[in-house]
């Protein structure tokens, strides 16, 4: 997660402890913003 420059350290930390497997249980991560999952999706695609 400390690749993707457009997360906040709060929402760094929180996937980093939770480890989600997919974008949905990012998302619902309590603290987990909107853009922080579409920041997590574009950098999905750009590695794909």
């Amino acid at each position: 997660y400390d690749g993707i420059g457009s997360l906040s350290t709060e929402v760094r930390q929180k996937l980093k402890a939770a480890r989600p497997e997919t974008l949905a249980a990012a998302a619902r991560i309590p603290g987990v913003t909107p853009a922080a999952v579409t920041a997590l999706l574009g950098h999905v695609k750009r590695s794909i």
